[in-house]
Parts: structure tokens; sequence; C-alpha cells
């Protein structure tokens, strides 16, 4: 059940969209998707990791995609059945998933780590210079500047 409707904010606003897909998705549940689960964690000022636990599958198993500010994680494992051995509990999950994440402006993806089941994604947050804070100066006159003034016209 929605709770909040943003239509009536779509007609009357311009360059917001973004911002009310992302409120209108935080509304809406996550189907009690669970699996892998993951961390999100920062490393630094500016730098973020995503570590997601995905025991059982081998880098081909696992895609990666950053694509206008989401970040796509897949994994897909080929089903292989092998024809000796049954099994009489099955309890590490190894059924295909897919993580979307949605990234804030200017953050991109610097690298990927699949290490002892655990993949490390890193990334880092860069803005541009034209959008960072600058320190204005301000000038006074000097006090020996005279002041001309214009003839008045008759």
């Amino acid at each position: 059940m929605r709770h909040v409707d943003f239509s009536p904010l779509y007609r009357s606003t311009v360059g917001f969209d973004r911002l009310f897909t992302m409120l209108d998705s935080l509304a809406q549940p996550d189907n009690g998707q669970s699996y892998p689960p993951y961390n999100i964690e920062r490393t630094g000022e500016d730098a973020y990791r995503i570590s997601m636990a995905v025991a059982g599958f081998a880098e081909e198993d696992i895609s990666i995609e950053a694509h206008r500010n989401v970040l796509t994680i897949k994994g897909d494992k080929p089903e292989t059945q092998d024809e000796t051995s049954e099994f009489l509990h099955r309890g590490i999950a190894a059924r295909a998933f897919e993580r979307r994440f949605q990234l804030a402006d200017h953050v991109e993806v610097v690298g990927a780590l699949l290490k002892n089941g655990l993949l490390h994604i890193d990334l880092q947050r860069s803005v541009p210079e034209e959008m960072k804070p600058r320190k204005i100066a301000i000038r006074t006159t000097p006090a020996s500047a005279k002041q001309i003034e214009g003839n008045a016209v008759n």
C-alpha cells in the first residue's frame, strides 16, 4: 500500500524526477529480498565499500554494471548435477541473484575484488572542481582613491 502520492509534484516540478522516483521506491517494500547479504561501509572521507557474501560463486558467475547512478550486481551459477552424489541437506544457497544500489551523484566504481567468498566493490566520490565550494575574496576600495562625479547636464 502506498502512503504518499507524488503525482502532483511530477506535474509542477522540472528536473526532480529522479528524486521522486527514489522516494517512490523507498515507500515500496523490498519484497523480502535478503540474498545475498551485504555490508556498506565508509572507508574514507569520500570512499565507500560494498561487501557482499557470494560463497560458491566464481568471478565468471558474477557481473557488475554501473549505469546512470545505479550499480547492478548479478550472480548466475549454472546448475550442475553430479550423477554420483545425492544431497541429504542443501544449506549453501547458490541461487541466482540481482542486487541494485542507487549511487549518489559523482560516485564511481573504482574496483572490485572477490576474496574468500566475499565480493568487495570499492566506490569513490569525486566532485568536479567547478562544483566544489570556493572562497571568494572581498575587496575594499583603497582610502586614497578619489571619486569623480559626473557633470550634470543643464
